[in-house]
């Protein structure tokens, strides 16, 4: 196995990607959206995770973030995507709408030959994760976030979206407190 996306359990930073199975757009509504911001705000109180920067997006999430002493961020990593595909599925299968349940159809299919999934596979297996190793790799991956939802056309300027701590670095309304780094130049 290559360790190119492997996370060494220590205190290192990360640059982390998640993603729905089969890219399916699930998170492009907000109600969803909030389940993995309710699911980061517990880790960060209840598992010391450490958050620098994240994007959600329709159907993945970036985040730049780092394990406290308590739990690895394998741990960390793992238990957020169980909870969050579990809760994900609950408010799927209460929403009665025909897209609902093509959306629980889809996750039907990616999780029904595998053992280790019960019923629905919401995200792909492993995180893709990047170790930062220089202050350079850290605002390149920082600004590619930001600038994600600009790039696929969510919004105009990357503190205009809600669901990204761009909102952080430019003292607007927060979802998510994270640990601001000091800005060593202009990030836009």
């Amino acid at each position: 196995m290559s360790d190119k996306y492997k996370i060494f359990d220590g205190d290192e930073v990360y640059f982390v990607t998640f993603t729905i199975t089969d890219w399916i757009d699930v998170l492009a509504d907000d109600k969803y959206k909030m389940i993995i911001i309710d699911s980061v705000r517990y880790c960060q109180t209840n598992k010391g995770l450490l958050v620098y920067g994240y994007c959600i997006m329709p159907n993945h999430v970036h985040m730049i973030i780092q394990a406290s002493h308590q739990f690895t961020l394998s741990e960390v990593l793992r238990d957020l995507k169980k909870f969050t595909a579990n809760t994900i599925i609950k408010k799927l299968t209460d929403d009665n709408s025909v897209e609902a349940s093509e959306t629980l159809k889809k996750f039907y299919e990616a999780g029904k030959h595998l053992t280790r999934i019960k019923n629905y596979k919401v995200w792909k297996d492993g995180n893709r994760a990047k170790l930062i190793y220089t202050n350079k790799f850290l605002w390149e991956k920082l600004n590619y976030i930001h600038k994600n939802p600009v790039e696929k056309g969510l919004c105009i300027e990357p503190w205009d979206y809600l669901f990204s701590s761009a909102t952080n670095y430019t003292d607007k309304k927060s979802l998510l407190d994270v640990v601001c780094l000091p800005v060593p130049f202009k990030t836009y």
